[in-house]
């Protein structure tokens, strides 16, 4: 199968670890880390990428799902890491994952007269005319009463007009694997729960990494020529492992989202909102939630397990319900998400004023540090990491290509959205599911369904979760490298924050269907089971706290689900 990431794999890939020389290993699985290794890969290099834990078990599981220029950024006068980031926007939507990258439309709501309108219509002109109105549509003027025929749920008295533009969204969870499984089908060796322990060294160069499966607690060495740190927030934790010092320092700004359901802010868009420190998304999310967020503060404690507290949720109610109609509650909320931003430190002690560039340096022979940055120029950044490696590569490196390589799945989406309903009878399944896994698998969808072949039952919902089938997390475990409940709940499907049980009612049958394909006994099923729901635990106690410190002590009481890992990590 394509770029497969299943127990076949995973044993043949620690086999390759400890046994081959590599031009390259790329430490972390976010998506710098994942675009890193198909930079690599698609340049001809024998690459290796290692995650300590899951693909996008950190940042890059936890944004807010947007593939954005950055509108606020225009007004910080950012114009190049704007102009990029529509670049980059423009190749997702239409070119490299079209299947995982969709449009989706914010109303600007206006609440000052005179100077706001055409203060805000030039920057978005400006936004427009950099590229951002290529593939999708431009800005569009709104009265009061167009703005609310828009989005009914915003209060009469919170606009006097409004502006509607369009930005991208996508899963970021998945797309990180689905990268990831693209470098795989170009020939990377890809392996999560293999955490990197140490540095290897010849003379004053670093000639490779010790790695421990963070699963059974073995190690192995594996030699390379180059070593490339795309750990985010953990960058200063491997740069203090090489022991050499870095060029640059990252700050950690937490970012917190709230999910609720789409009937409870009634719209047929989503909504920018101005706060006084930044800005506050109302973004569609699927066919039946909004994501609402995010907060920027400061965080100095658990890199792994960022808690929200109820400031945070609190923060977020407040901020939004100033103009909506019927406010949100604490009852309305399914699901809360933390993240960490990867901010390169400066001056400013506001985590908000922080850069988004990007900064990447050879910090000794051998190895290179990448960090800043924003999802959505991730293949910039990647291919900048990858250049930088180059100066310990012997002979010319080819010049990235990643531009033109489309995602597993790209390739034939657009014919099979028009297929949708023939491919839907043939399945005996509703046209809408089979455009669910369009949007998710592309055209791999072919692969998902033949999992469920001779095993009809499969194509049934999930128990507790009747958005998602029993045969995605089936195909999670076998092809998508998911090897723990909490992989399948919180990254391969998102019913960790989609559902207000947020995983617990359905933790037991998507145990067995993963026991099934790794080939767990009872007490492991039972202890998958244990683990997930103390994490579930831990994190909404968490979110009563009222502050850091003591939801950083809730949320880091709970298991880990990898039982041979350690801190530092990446």
């Amino acid at each position: 199968m394509t770029g497969r990431l299943g127990p076949a794999e995973r044993a043949d890939a620690w086999r390759r670890l400890g046994s081959e020389q590599f031009d390259l290993v790329i430490i972390g699985g976010g998506v710098v880390g994942a675009g890193a290794a198909l930079d690599a890969a698609t340049r001809g290099l024998r690459v290796a990428l290692v995650e300590a834990r899951d693909l996008a078990s950190g940042t890059s599981s936890r944004t807010s799902k947007l593939i954005h220029g950055g509108l606020r950024y225009l007004e910080q006068l950012e114009l190049g890491l704007v102009r990029e980031a529509l670049r980059e926007r423009e190749l997702l939507l239409t070119r490299l994952a079209p299947h995982l990258v969709k449009p989706v439309s914010f109303l600007y709501p206006l609440s000052h007269r005179f100077w706001e309108r055409p203060y805000t219509a030039a920057g978005l002109f400006l936004y427009d005319s950099m590229g951002g109105a290529r593939s999708v549509p431009g800005q569009k003027h709104l009265t009061r009463a167009g703005a609310l025929r828009m989005c009914p749920a915003l209060k009469r008295d919170a606009l006097i007009g409004g502006i509607r533009y369009y930005d991208g969204q996508t899963d970021d969870a998945r797309y990180v694997m689905s990268l990831a499984r693209t470098a795989a089908h170009y020939g990377a060796v890809v392996r999560t729960s293999t955490q990197v322990v140490g540095m290897l060294r010849e003379a004053d160069r670093v000639s490779g990494v010790r790695v421990r499966d963070a699963e059974d607690g073995s190690e192995t060495d594996v030699a390379a020529h180059a070593v490339v740190n795309c750990t985010g927030v953990w960058t200063d934790e491997i740069q203090r492992l090489s022991g050499s010092r870095g060029r640059f320092r990252v700050r950690s700004s937490k970012g917190v989202h709230i999910v609720v359901p789409r009937d409870r802010i009634v719209s047929d868009t989503g909504m920018i909102l101005r706060t006084e420190k930044s800005v506050l998304f109302v973004i569609p999310w699927r066919s039946n939630h909004w994501i609402v967020g995010t907060t920027d503060t400061d965080w100095n404690l658990d890199l792994a397990h960022p808690a929200a507290t109820k400031a945070d949720v609190d923060y977020i109610l407040d901020h939004v319900n100033k103009v909506l109609a019927t406010p949100l509650t604490y009852e309305d909320i399914e699901g809360v998400y933390a993240g960490l931003r990867p901010l390169l430190a400066g001056e400013s002690e506001e985590t908000s004023k922080l850069s988004r560039e990007h900064a990447v340096a050879r910090v000794a022979p051998g190895l290179v540090a990448i960090a800043g940055g924003k999802f959505t120029t991730y293949r910039v950044m990647a291919a900048d990491a990858v250049d930088a490696a180059s100066a310990d590569l012997s002979g010319r490196i080819a010049p990235s290509i990643t531009d033109k390589v489309p995602l597993l799945g790209a390739d034939g989406y657009f014919a099979l959205v028009n297929q949708a309903d023939q491919l839907a009878a043939r399945h005996g399944l509703h046209p809408y599911r089979v455009r669910h896994l369009l949007d998710r698998y592309g055209a791999l969808v072919h692969e998902v369904l033949a999992t469920a072949k001779d095993r009809p039952e499969l194509l049934k919902p999930i128990p507790a979760a009747p958005d998602y089938l029993q045969v995605e997390v089936v195909y999670a475990a076998a092809n998508e490298g998911a090897l723990h409940v909490e992989d399948a709940l919180t990254r391969r499907t998102r019913i960790s924050i989609e559902y207000p049980h947020r995983g617990v009612d359905c933790v037991e049958p998507v145990a067995h269907l993963m026991g099934e394909v790794l080939g767990w006994d009872g007490q492991t099923i039972a202890r998958e089971i244990e683990v997930y729901t103390a994490r579930v635990e831990a994190e909404r106690d968490s979110q009563t706290q009222p502050d850091d410190q003591a939801a950083d002590a809730k949320r880091s009481a709970a298991p880990e689900a990898r039982q041979s890992i350690s801190d530092p990590v990446a």
